[in-house]
């Protein structure tokens, strides 16, 4: 495992473990998950992840909890990040939810506390302010945010009055934008950038077609998977496993390998099983030649998806005929 080059109280994993699907029933991995997902926690640990992310909203609640007891005794050496759900986020709430998340971890610290949203109303001035008070009480080491843009970012750390660890957000070989000016600031201020869906929900993985479609109500609700959007991406398939066999590797694997090449970013997939958290762990020794990269990159921008609204008359027609 590599790991991320800057001052944390505790080494940051370039490949973490998102913990969206635990407790969360709309990805249809099946009844026995939650069994599953305390395995996979376990053999992410033993591969020396030390990133965990989860969120207050994920299961409701329930993610939490799971992950907490998956960590066990373990919880204190790895770094555990959690967010907010930020409906109203003034400074007593902030609070009130970090004590509640940090209750059902079973932590009496959160290393990484996260805004999940931009709240489009309230000022990040107040939700700042509590996030500090919780930082001088000690039940909060970093602060993060999540889905936010670079201008918000910034503010959101001058109304801290400290650095603002991280900004989660989208981030795959289809969703580049973070590239644009995330990425750069990031390596610039020593700041991380945390890419949740890095294989954009599986798209990348190779596994799916216009054939064989996903299931499962998140990815279906995914624009990404209308058969249109399958059969488009098939040249960016077809490079990434043309990279990945040089490598010995996957598509899955090439496609995070392609988002390390940034030295702060720190990629967060989740996982269905042990062996494909294995798999995930492997990609962050994988070092794409400047060659690969470009290749990648041509093929990533070639790839022009239609979006839902576009592509309905297309559906229509193929199914009524008209």
């Amino acid at each position: 495992m590599r790991y991320v080059q800057l001052d944390t109280p505790r080494p940051v994993s370039r490949i973490g473990l998102g913990t969206w699907q635990f407790g969360s029933r709309e990805w249809g991995y099946g009844s026995d998950y939650e069994r599953r997902a305390a395995d996979i926690v376990r053999r992410a640990l033993d591969l020396g992840v030390t990133l965990f992310d989860t969120a207050e909203l994920y299961g409701f609640g329930r993610s939490e909890r799971i992950l907490g007891a998956a960590l066990g005794d373990e919880r204190d050496r790895v770094v555990v990040a959690t967010k907010i759900l930020p409906v109203f986020p003034v400074a007593p709430v902030v609070q009130q939810r970090a004590v509640a998340s940090a209750t059902r971890l079973g932590v009496r610290h959160i290393d990484l506390y996260q805004v999940h949203q931009a709240n489009p109303v309230i000022a990040d001035t107040t939700t700042m302010n509590g996030m500090r008070t919780l930082q001088d009480l000690g039940l909060v080491g970093e602060v993060g945010v999540s889905n936010y843009s670079l201008r918000r970012w910034r503010f959101a750390e001058a109304a801290l009055g400290r650095r603002v660890l991280s900004n989660q957000v989208r981030y795959s070989m289809i969703d580049r934008g973070p590239e644009e000016d995330l990425l750069p600031y990031a390596q610039q201020a020593g700041r991380i950038v945390l890419a949740y869906s890095p294989l954009a929900q599986g798209f990348l993985s190779g596994r799916y077609d216009a054939n064989n479609p996903p299931s499962g109500a998140v990815r279906r609700a995914n624009p990404y998977f209308l058969p249109e959007n399958l059969e488009r991406g098939a040249p960016l398939i077809a490079a990434l496993r043309e990279v990945a066999d040089a490598h010995d590797a996957t598509p899955s694997q090439i496609a995070l390998a392609y988002l390390l090449r940034h030295p702060n970013v720190v990629a967060i997939p989740g996982a269905s099983s042990v062996e494909q958290v294995e798999r995930n762990v492997a990609a962050a020794d994988i070092d794409l030649t400047d060659t690969e990269y470009a290749a990648l990159s041509t093929a990533a921008r070639a790839f022009r998806p239609v979006t839902w609204l576009a592509a309905v008359p297309k559906l229509l027609r193929a199914r009524f005929g008209r």
